[in-house]
């Protein structure tokens, strides 16, 4: 069998791996047929890390994926061999007190797929609780079932952010997770999106879908377009998806009172947050982490054609090339929301 193998920073090759076991009882065996290349993918792949999280021995990245089920285990009975499906990564102890709290992503002992030293899933094949793999539907393509993962993450934050019809949104950075974000809220009721980035290619790409409106903070003052579209009134809601310290202090000014600030971006450091000003409006600061209960309704989402993810989905590659898919998604010639591996 064989799989895209990370022995360290910038060493990444498709190799033979000893081939997988029969799946267990209550799992599932999976053919991949696509694989998306998320940001934490190409993080460790460059540095070999994310803060403490260290590739110490080699690893199979990947972690957003499709395929098609080609065998089950004995006491599963909701899939059969032929469905095609798409997988959530995180394998949770479902025993484990946050597990039955209904909060299962917060499981200390969770092991998700391509995070040190769990082994992700560019490979062939692999085994996965069949409670976690979840059918598409016809009219949803394996692509877009890879897509379901990041998809996952900004219904998450929508939803927990509380958003009401009629609300304005501030989206801070605008690749996969802020778009994804943006949609999301639109669909949770944000009568408005208001998108900010540096970089203008992927601002471009959110402009196709209505309510959203986009600012490159380079060359627009942001605290008078957020005023201009807000009536001045300030943004009901932040969604801080850079987790850069001068965008958010440039943010909070621009809220409404009682405005929400959901923490979806990973800071490389910590954060110094104007507590003051917080009080003064009363803002609420939350946070998410990845998703919990999400794959059925982004699935539902997309089979309902509420959007089109695959003008997301820029630059493909085979799973023969995948080496050049992280090669071209580390490089600054990329310019794609997401880079998609067809296995």
């Amino acid at each position: 069998m064989k799989a895209a193998v990370l022995s360290s920073a910038l060493n990444l090759s498709l190799m033979d791996v000893q081939d997988i076991s029969e799946p267990r009882e209550d799992e599932v065996q999976v053919a991949l047929k696509s694989v998306g290349v998320c940001g934490s993918d190409v993080h460790f792949y460059k540095h070999g890390r994310i803060g403490n999280v260290v590739v110490n021995a080699p690893m199979v990245l990947g972690h957003e994926a499709s395929g098609e089920v080609i065998k089950i285990g004995d006491k599963v009975t909701h899939l059969k061999v032929g469905d095609r499906v798409c997988m959530e990564p995180g394998i949770p102890d479902f025993h484990s007190k946050e597990t039955l709290a209904g909060c299962y992503n917060l499981d200390p002992s969770v092991r998700f797929w391509a995070t040190p030293p769990i082994d992700g899933c560019l490979a062939e094949k692999v085994n996965h609780p069949a409670a976690l793999c979840f059918k598409l539907p016809d009219n949803v393509s394996f692509d877009e079932g890879a897509f379901i993962e990041p998809l996952a993450i900004g219904l998450h934050a929508a939803t927990e952010a509380h958003v009401k019809p009629g609300d304005t949104a501030l989206v801070l950075g605008a690749g996969t997770i802020g778009i994804v974000t943006a949609i999301a809220a639109l669909n949770a009721g944000c009568a408005k999106v208001i998108l900010s980035d540096l970089f203008d290619e992927k601002l471009a790409v959110a402009q196709q879908f209505d309510g959203i409106v986009t600012l490159n903070p380079s060359r627009v003052d942001m605290a008078e377009f957020v005023k201009q579209q807000t009536y001045g009134n300030g943004v009901d809601i932040i969604f801080d998806c850079c987790g850069v310290e001068a965008a958010l202090d440039i943010a909070l000014p621009l809220t409404c009172a009682q405005a929400t600030v959901m923490l979806i971006g990973c800071p490389m450091d910590k954060l110094a947050i104007d507590i003051v000003h917080a009080q003064t409006k009363e803002l609420t600061f939350k946070t998410i982490y990845r998703y919990r209960n999400m794959y059925p309704k982004a699935i539902s989402l997309l089979a309902a054609k509420k959007f089109d993810v695959n003008t997301l989905i820029g630059t493909k590659f085979s799973f023969e090339r995948c080496v050049e898919a992280f090669e071209y998604a580390a490089s600054s010639d990329n310019k794609d929301v997401k880079v998609m591996i067809n296995v």
